[in-house]
């Protein structure tokens, strides 16, 4: 697999399952270390690196969610992809995650067994005011309320080096249109926090209609970067949902009938 594109965290047992991780606005592949720490030995845990952040920050960032997703799709098609995969995206990450995967099964072939999309309300005919931000300081002060950056945004060096990247991505949700398509053929976990102030429960819950397989929505306490804090909880779910589907997908082929929505807070 391309080691430009993937970051691969440790060595894992040799049928160790795949989760391949999507960052948020402004976020790298390390965001997942601590995921990966959770999962480990048993999920092999690879994050994207998008361009124009940290070893790949003199690369021109891509400002379209569309672009990114249809990279990435090719690089996963051309890669060594046949051995079971998930896909997770927190935030901007669950976006690319979800066109990524339709791209791959529109082409036909091998696409995540299962579909998690983290702090994402489900995308629609209307954009969501969070994403259109006039300037520069709309994006920092953003990014201060949701929190989970990891930087010191008060420093100017600090957000010199951030904020290309930043823009960038916030330029391609601005810029993001969703094209109404055929629902994906693949098992979806919603994950979201109770006090997001950006992506309400109603709002991710929204997902289930773009799938035709079983739909879970879980929600935890906590807001945008509820993950930072229930981290253990959230590689539970994951680990149980990636088993699940990849012996759903081994007994009885894809599943093709949507089931109610199941909303579990924990």
């Amino acid at each position: 697999m391309d080691g430009q594109w993937f970051r691969r965290f440790g060595d894992p047992e040799p049928d160790a399952l795949k989760l391949i991780c999507f960052p948020h606005a402004g976020g790298a592949a390390s965001a997942y270390q601590q995921l990966y720490r959770r999962l480990r030995p048993h999920v092999e845990v690879l994050a994207v690196q998008y361009p124009g952040r940290q070893d790949r920050r003199l690369e021109t960032p891509v400002a379209d969610i569309g672009e990114l997703a249809a990279v990435i799709a090719g690089k996963l098609a051309d890669g060594e992809t046949a051995a079971p995969f998930a896909f997770f995206g927190h935030s901007m990450g669950a976006l690319v995650a979800y066109e990524t995967a339709r791209l791959l099964e529109e082409r036909g072939v091998p696409a995540p067994r299962r579909l998690f999309l983290s702090a994402r309300g489900a995308p629609g005919p209307r954009r969501s005011p969070h994403d259109v931000l006039p300037d520069d300081e709309a994006i920092l002060a953003a990014v201060r309320r949701l929190g989970g950056t990891g930087v010191a945004l008060h420093d100017p060096e600090v957000v010199a080096m951030v904020l290309p990247a930043l823009r960038a991505d916030y330029a391609a949700l601005a810029a993001y249109s969703w094209t109404p398509r055929e629902p994906l053929h693949m098992p979806v976990s919603v994950l979201c926090g109770d006090a997001d102030p950006v992506v309400s429960v109603e709002e991710a819950s929204g997902w289930r209609a773009f799938t035709r397989a079983e739909t879970e929505v879980r929600v935890f306490p906590g807001g945008h970067f509820y993950v930072d804090q229930r981290l253990d909880d959230v590689a539970e779910v994951v680990l149980r949902g990636i088993r699940s589907a990849s012996a759903a997908r081994a007994g009885n082929g894809a599943c093709h009938d949507r089931t109610p929505v199941s909303d579990v807070r924990g």
